[in-house]
């Protein structure tokens, strides 16, 4: 079983004592009343036995799931848990068999992925389908414009287009590809191709964002790096990611959903879950994927 980098195998789930204390994601327990408590049950996504089949096969499985707001979710669980079918079902890519998706108190099980990226549910890295011929500062320049209503109008004029440059290169210094404007995308790092696909995704203004795999087929300097990005994205916004990296998993998440054969086996924070015999056993019985 893989495990985070720098952990002896059989150590893969041991519990960390870091302690993160982020100013806009401060727990409470008990009451929710009080100057300043969030309430408990303040949740952006929810699903309700969310279950998909194909041909007899049940990839997901009466999956219910509470995200709450501002938090950082993670979504992991061995090859085969049923990860990439719940985030394909979440972001409208394809429909369940039975099940609710509620977000923001609104039911968007019929809806369509467009539908929902309006109301500020994107999924990264499902939009980035960057344009590797063009260049950073032109691909966020795109998505600028698909969020004004304006993404085929490649033909206006130069200095019309211009128009979304200054906020176009606000997003790329965010993202801490300022010296990359003028690079065109195919001849980025694979890294910082990560990065340009959130400046994307961000140029959409999402509320909640969906990232999936984000830090796959990196090295250890581009894991960091995209993991600090994700950490600072999330001040003032809900994430839910699928992550195989549990060094990153640990080190970000506020909640963590494992999946096994398409069920919910447990949930909780990385000490919690990481002590789950049934996790445990997940892990050890089938691949990390």
């Amino acid at each position: 079983m893989p495990r985070p980098s720098g952990q002896p195998r059989e150590d893969c789930f041991a519990v960390r004592d870091t302690a993160r204390t982020r100013g806009y994601r401060v727990k409470y327990k008990g009451a929710s009343t009080g100057v300043g408590r969030r309430r408990v049950a303040d949740y952006i996504l929810e699903t309700e036995n969310l279950t998909k089949e194909f041909r007899g096969f049940i990839a997901v499985n009466n999956v219910s799931l509470k995200v709450k707001r501002h938090t950082i979710h993670a979504l992991i669980g061995p090859n085969g848990a049923g990860k990439t079918t719940c985030f394909n079902l979440l972001t409208k890519f394809l429909d369940p068999t039975r099940g609710r998706i509620v977000y923001k108190g609104r039911d968007i099980t019929a809806a369509k992925p467009a539908d929902i990226a309006r109301q500020g549910l994107v999924r990264s890295f499902q939009i980035s389908a960057v344009f590797p011929h063009l260049s950073v500062l032109e691909n966020v320049r795109v998505a600028l414009q698909r969020k004004r209503g304006d993404s085929f109008d490649f033909w206006r004029s130069e200095s019309v287009l211009d128009a979304y440059n200054d906020r176009a290169l606000e997003l790329i210094e965010w993202v801490g590809l300022a010296e990359y404007a003028a690079t065109v995308a195919v001849e980025l790092p694979y890294g910082r191709k990560r990065a340009l696909e959130i400046a994307t995704t961000l140029a959409l203004e999402p509320e909640m964002m969906l990232l999936d795999e984000p830090t796959a087929g990196m090295g250890h300097e581009d894991v960091g790096r995209i993991a600090a990005l994700i950490k600072r994205v999330a001040q003032g916004r809900t994430v839910l990611m699928v992550e195989h990296n549990l060094s990153v998993v640990a080190d970000l998440s506020d909640t963590i959903t494992v999946l096994a054969r398409g069920e919910v086996l447990a949930e909780g924070d990385y000490a919690a879950v990481s002590k789950n015999p049934d996790v445990v056993q997940a892990y050890m019985g089938a691949g990390h994927g």
